[in-house]
């Protein structure tokens, strides 16, 4: 043989074993969009030559206007009926191998042609699930096509913003017929120490083939330097039809351990050979790490107490919606964690996987949630949160056929994530009467309401469920009255219980049930509700609602959003924010905040609690040095350091030490005096930290800073409106115009809670003089422009 013949045979075979292995693609482009309900939609025939072109992901929910007479529950945005279509063509050799489109996530109750046969769907928007196309695959070049109908007509259905559409990613996939099942590779690390690691993994297989294969089954775990560090084989023999799991057992010796700090990650290749060719493979990242939760010393993380300070998070991202890139995803995980957070509550249902991802990479752990309710529904606010009479829609119409096969698919998608370290099945499933009641509430006690005894009845079977397919892993709820759960045995149910708002009950339950792991499931933002984790052994850990301002769950119209985050709906930090750092980060942190006085009178007279924070029905604090000449202004100091001192225009006006903070804040009340207002942090009597508020002048030009840019092609600027030294207008509000070349806008949005402006249009307001503009460059390879212009100020140009 010729050495060209020699190279084309090899070259050949590469193909070959290639096209054996499984491969994926990305469903994101090619997507066609209508938002009506055409009957004939699903027939590859059907013209949708008139429909729009979208990428998935795609939220139409922030496509159109917004409504007062919409649900106030979801952000007053549109719900309805919609299709999408996307045709593509299959390599003739694919014929035999097995097809599936996997969904991270559509809103709502999903049903998936393809070429016109019905091949499956999900109601629940927040599961991601797959579907096999193979029997009705078209692989001789001839387009395929893919049909998608998407019903949010049921818009009223949810208590927070859900989104409408195909929000995640969409992927295609091919593997032989003998392969390792979706998300049927599962790796975990039952012992860990400094000298060695025990790594169990499985793999569920599958032959899909007509008659038996034998094979054989490697498992690698690759080191994160790129070593392979251990490996072993087992020979296997299925039958035609049969699926069988296979659990083989490696050491590692000397890991590198999974941490917040150092978040190690290996890789298990599992790997499918027949007769020494490749037909399948997958690559699972995991981490090596040990935790445990105690029911009198909290818990620990690879042997080292550990404190979790978390936050819960709903899933959108402000002006996106639902649809929210990766990079995106990251900004808003590191702005967190660069506060002091370390864990991640995902409230109320699975995530996206990208969330996990990144949280695996960056050190962050997570407490994986999956429903907001079972059976029957909860109230869902129309006109405002807890204002009119609620509708009752919503995913406990489908909970009791659907509920464990949605926490199943949970757990196995999202298993292998070292940041993972519990599993929640439900969010104040135990509201009282909504839905359940029972006689230990009292005087508040319904008895025509659904019996509180079937919170077990629902529930059991989902914990049984968790349990059955990830034994490593505790099982919780965040539960709203645990004195009614307790009295129905639903307290009892879990490896450690979640208690919203109830800090009140952790002395005297830890007394009652002694072996019961208590935590802060969900909490208010005040220094309280943090002391007594920070100063109780068996608490480990607090969740705060929220880290960032999320849609829905909103006030009366025009109000969109809630407003209880560190972070508000653009992403900037609120004062509230600051105060966080104050308590959580390592490192020296002093801030600023001020209101006038009179509002802090009347706020602290109102009985809620400590004035000086930004919370909801307290007094407003900001983080600007603009008020009314001569008004008496309490300043607020959030600090970390040893002491503080107050300078206004050079002068010192006063020097505190921490011991004098009233539920960790400092405070002067001084008259107000344009210019410079600065807070110094000092340790030993030295300055490490400061901070400056300056007085604003009269709007003059308008600034860009990018603040992120990812691989996703995604461009995060935010954009202010200055006076002539530069100065944010904290009450600038003028409406701007986005132009540029290069570029499509996703989303513009400036954390006002009552913005009802479309997001994506060219034109859009600042509010207190900023806000952040999302873009996705058209052409990833070549220079792009953003200009930002409105009458009477200097216009800005930013190019990346």
């Amino acid at each position: 043989m010729t050495r060209l013949s020699l190279i084309a045979a090899a070259l050949l075979a590469l193909a070959g074993t290639a096209l054996a292995q499984r491969q994926v693609q990305t469903l994101d482009t090619g997507w066609r969009f209508h938002k009506s309900d055409p009957g004939a939609a699903m027939n590859p025939a059907f013209d949708d030559s008139g429909w729009r072109a979208v990428r998935v992901p795609h939220d139409w929910s922030q496509d159109e206007p917004f409504r007062a007479d919409l649900g106030s529950g979801n952000g007053y945005a549109a719900g309805g009926i919609a299709w999408y279509r996307r045709s593509f063509t299959v390599d003739p050799a694919q014929r035999g191998r097995i097809a599936r489109v996997t969904f991270d996530g559509v809103y709502e109750r999903a049903q998936v042609w393809v070429n016109g046969q019905y091949v499956g769907g999900r109601p629940f928007g927040y599961s991601s699930f797959q579907v096999e196309l193979t029997p009705y695959l078209k692989t001789d070049g001839s387009p395929n096509v893919l049909a998608v109908r998407v019903d949010h007509s049921r818009q009223m259905d949810s208590r927070y913003f859900s989104g409408s559409g195909i929000y995640r990613e969409a992927r295609l996939s091919f593997t032989d017929p003998l392969h390792i099942a979706p998300w049927g590779s599962f790796v975990a690390t039952p012992t860990v120490s400094a000298a060695s690691a025990e790594v169990k993994a499985q793999a569920e297989l599958i032959n899909a083939a007509p008659a038996a294969r034998q094979f054989t089954l490697k498992a690698e775990v690759i080191a994160p330097d790129g070593r392979v560090v251990a490996t072993r084989e087992t020979p296997a023999r299925l039958a035609a039809g049969e699926r069988r799991t296979l659990t083989q057992a490696l050491a590692v010796s000397k890991p590198q351990r999974w941490s917040l700090d150092t978040p190690a990650l290996y890789t298990l290749r599992q790997t499918v050979q027949v007769q020494g060719q490749v037909v399948d493979q997958t690559d699972t990242p995991f981490g090596i790490r040990s935790f445990q939760f105690h029911p009198d010393t909290g818990f620990t993380l690879n042997g080292q107490a550990l404190k979790l300070k978390g936050v819960c998070l709903h899933h959108d991202a402000g002006s996106l919606g639902a649809a929210v890139p990766v990079s995106v995803l990251q900004r808003r995980l590191q702005q967190l964690k660069d506060i002091g957070v370390n864990a991640i509550r995902t409230s109320h249902n699975p995530p996206a996987p990208e969330l996990l991802d990144l949280a695996d990479r960056m050190g962050l752990l997570v407490q994986a949630e999956a429903f907001d309710e079972f059976t029957p529904t909860k109230n869902k606010w129309i006109e405002g949160w807890n204002v009119g009479v609620p509708g009752r829609q919503g995913y406990g119409e489908v909970f009791a056929e659907w509920g464990v096969r949605d926490v199943e698919d949970m757990v196995r998608r999202d298993r292998n994530h070292p940041s993972i370290i519990m599993w929640s099945v439900g969010n104040e499933v135990d509201y009282p009467n909504d839905p359940f009641s029972h006689p230990v509430l009292g005087a508040k006690y319904r008895p025509a309401a659904p019996p509180a005894s079937d919170l077990v009845r629902w529930g059991k079977p989902l914990v049984d469920a968790v349990r059955r397919l990830d034994p490593t892993r505790p099982v919780t709820a965040a539960m709203a009255s645990v004195e009614m759960s307790d009295a129905v045995g639903f307290g009892a149910l879990f490896d450690v219980a979640g208690y919203n708002y109830q800090e009140a009950r952790y002395a005297a339950d830890h007394a009652k049930f002694p072996k019961r792991v208590i935590y802060g499931s969900e909490n208010r933002h005040d220094y309280r509700a943090w002391a007594i984790v920070r100063d109780t052994p068996y608490i480990s850990a607090q969740f705060l609602w929220t880290g960032f301002d999320y849609l829905g769950e909103a006030g009366r119209w025009p109000l969109r959003a809630a407003d209880f985050g560190l972070f508000d709906l653009a992403g900037f930090m609120k004062p509230r924010g600051a105060f966080r750092a104050s308590l959580w980060s390592g490192k020296p942190v002093v801030y600023l905040a001020a209101a006038t006085a009179s509002a802090t009178l009347v706020a602290s007279q109102s009985g809620q609690g400590t004035p000086l924070l930004d919370q909801q029905k307290r007094a407003k604090v900001a983080e600007h040095w603009n008020w009314p000449a001569g008004e008496s202004i309490v300043v607020s100091a959030y600090a970390n350091t040893p002491e503080v001192q107050l300078w206004l225009n050079g002068r010192l006006v006063g020097t505190q030490k921490a011991a004098e903070a009233v539920e960790g804040i400092l405070s002067w009340t001084l008259p107000f005096e344009a210019g410079t207002l600065k807070a110094v942090g000092l340790k030993d009597g030295q300055p490490v930290a400061e901070f400056t508020l300056q007085t604003a002048g009269s709007p003059a030009r308008i600034e860009l800073q990018r603040v992120a840019g990812g691989s996703d092609g995604v461009e995060q600027v935010a954009f202010f409106v200055v006076d002539a030294q530069g100065q944010r207008v904290p009450d600038a509000a003028q409406r701007l115009r986005f132009d540029g070349s290069g570029v499509e806008i996703l989303g513009i949005g400036n954390g006002n809670l009552a913005d009802v402006d479309d997001p994506k249009d060219a034109e859009h307001a600042a509010f207190e003089g900023r806000g952040l503009a999302v873009l996705r460059r058209t052409a990833p390879k070549q220079p792009a422009l953003l200009r930002v212009s409105a009458p009477g100020l200097s216009a800005a140009e930013l190019k990346f």
